[in-house]
């Protein structure tokens, strides 16, 4: 890394950051021993979409299917969930199918309307969890989707999740890793770039420390092979079609397609180098 000159401490460790120059412009701030990242949106770019939602319903479908497997580990589905950050309540909706006693805190980043079952039947609140200050009964699963990016404070954020659980119950979260070759690969045109309110990129190191400094054990984290396939895509057609995309570039049926059908070939490239997948997925459990 070049132009060591220290900046702020880092947020989950606390030890020195660096700047860290990035392919094509633009740069992150990372932290020399865990290896973790911040952003500071108003240095940023301008290469970033409008709004925080970027997705492809289609895709959105898709992928929820597959994160609710992920969550339930296709197994019985846990009977009281949390989720930080429930969006459009799609997921929230699932477990309420389920059975489950559902809640859930967002402070409507997205701008998107919500599952009108979720909002008459989940426990709803519509404040960042960091100031969420309300009496929450205990559940068995926590979890956030594509959330401690975006987040006031992450540290909080998962200090109150755990709080959130009952004994022996877990936390999950999905995140961007910043320790992914597609950060080097694609410097600034990275996709998990594009979205505005992108602040922090946890690193597997940095994601377990900050999941043990808050008193969770067993804690586990690994790379889903299956989330956020069109990364490497739409990454690229970022690369070498760089312009400003109000929409974000998912929004382009071309860059879509091609995502579509590259599917396999980005499967088999993440199967032979783990490092590949873009997404880090936290597993710890409240002790007890």
């Amino acid at each position: 890394m070049s132009d060591e000159v220290a900046h702020r401490m880092c947020e989950i460790c606390g030890n020195r950051t660096a700047r860290l120059p990035l392919r094509g412009g633009g740069s992150l701030t990372q932290c020399l021993d865990c290896g973790h990242l911040t952003r500071d949106l108003a240095a940023a770019p301008a290469a970033h979409r409008d709004h925080a939602y970027g997705g492809e319903p289609t895709l959105d479908v898709w992928r929820l299917a597959l994160t609710h497997r992920l969550l339930t580990k296709g197994g019985t589905p846990p009977r009281s969930v949390f989720e930080v950050g429930y969006g459009s309540g799609a997921l929230l909706r699932r477990f309420l199918n389920d059975g489950a006693r559902a809640a859930g805190t967002d402070p409507d980043q997205l701008e998107v309307d919500v599952d009108p079952v979720v909002r008459e039947r989940a426990e709803l609140y519509d404040v960042p969890i960091e100031q969420l200050a309300a009496t929450v009964d205990p559940v068995q699963l926590v979890y956030g989707i594509h959330v401690l990016e975006h987040v006031l404070d992450p540290m909080r954020t998962l200090r109150h999740s755990a709080d959130l659980l009952a004994p022996g119950g877990v936390v999950q979260f999905l995140t961007p890793a910043g320790d992914s070759d597609g950060l080097r690969a694609y410097g600034g045109a990275w996709w998990m770039l594009e979205d505005p309110t992108h602040v922090r990129f946890f690193s597997a190191e940095s994601l377990r420390r900050a999941a043990a400094s808050v008193g969770l054990v067993d804690v586990r984290v690994t790379r889903p092979a299956l989330d956020s396939l069109v990364t490497d895509v739409a990454s690229l057609a970022r690369l070498t079609r760089p312009r400003k995309r109000p929409h974000g570039v998912l929004a382009q049926r071309s860059v879509l397609a091609a995502g579509l059908a590259s599917a396999p070939v980005v499967l088999a490239a993440r199967a032979l180098r783990p490092t590949l997948r873009p997404t880090l997925h936290l597993t710890a459990r409240r002790p007890g």
